[in-house]
């Protein structure tokens, strides 16, 4: 036996934290993520200016209903966190998904197109444990993605209007340091509405060796379900459509905190994630997307 037989059948590790280090390095050193997460970091900032000039920093303007972006709006010169809840209601329907979008889609597609992928197929495990470590950089950018965004809007409203006591959507006000706590938690619960997304672009990314395929059809069934969750004709399947109950993080400005359809949008991201990660497996370990 040789010697590059030897290594090839020698039994490798399932998981490997100097492979997934790897893997989130080069993908945090790549040009697009920067932009990504570079225009990501720009919306809280412009969102934050239009507000400043809209008003010329006095009384906010008139609140909208309901707990999305309007309602967040007119909170926002009164106390300048408030531009993170606004930030992320704001790029929550289509900035954060198109970008996780992006990075899921090319994250196997992009590999298969540059010839680099058939390199990590060659242990026993090779299949299973670069699709497990795509998918935990694709998550670890929803986390860092979402954070940029809320830290940009942090950094924005404390430079243009004040800092203080929150009053939460139901009327009762916390102290600062609690309203940094829930919008904290309100971060987390935007990364985690975005596992959905991540697992359904990974699936995409198995089924062609062109990336730009794989976001541009990742992206476009993000636009398509967004309209589909919009129509009142559907609202029976509604519920089971992965952005659904995406803006429920808003529930956690509550006191107490609604935890209903926090529970779903949790319960429906774990679905998405284990129906088309298993998918993707399935497509990963039987094809050769590598030919």
């Amino acid at each position: 036996m040789s010697r590059a037989e030897e290594v090839a059948r020698t039994p490798r590790p399932l998981w490997s934290l100097g492979l997934l280090r790897s893997e989130i390095v080069m993908t945090f050193r790549r040009w697009r993520t920067l932009a990504l997460l570079a225009v990501l970091a720009g919306v809280p900032v412009l969102v934050g200016v239009a507000v400043r000039i809209e008003t010329g920093g006095g009384g906010g303007p008139d609140g909208g209903g309901g707990a999305g972006g309007p309602a967040f709006l007119s909170q926002v010169t009164h106390n300048g966190l408030f531009l993170v809840f606004a930030s992320l209601a704001v790029t929550l329907p289509f900035f954060l998904p198109m970008s996780v979008g992006v990075i899921a889609g090319d994250s196997l597609a992009g590999e298969a197109h540059g010839g680099t992928l058939r390199y990590l197929l060659v242990a026993p495990a090779g299949r299973l444990r670069p699709l497990l470590v795509k998918y935990v950089t694709t998550l670890t950018f929803c986390l860092v993605s979402t954070l940029v965004v809320a830290l940009s809007a942090l950094a924005t409203g404390a430079l243009l209007f004040s800092l203080g006591e929150v009053t939460l959507l139901s009327g009762t006000s916390v102290s600062f340091g609690e309203g940094l706590l829930r919008a904290s938690a309100i971060a987390v619960a935007v990364a985690v509405s975005l596992t959905g997304v991540a697992a359904i672009g990974l699936f995409v990314s198995t089924l062609t060796t062109s990336g730009i395929a794989a976001m541009a059809t990742t992206v476009g069934l993000l636009i398509t379900v967004q309209i589909l969750d919009t129509l009142p004709q559907l609202h029976a399947l509604q519920p089971y459509l992965f952005p659904h109950y995406w803006l429920s993080f808003a529930d956690l400005l509550r006191d107490p905190v609604y935890w209903d359809q926090l529970e779903k949008n949790l319960g429906l991201q774990a679905l998405y994630a284990v129906v088309f990660g298993s998918a993707a497996w399935a497509r990963f370990t039987t094809r050769d997307i590598t030919a």
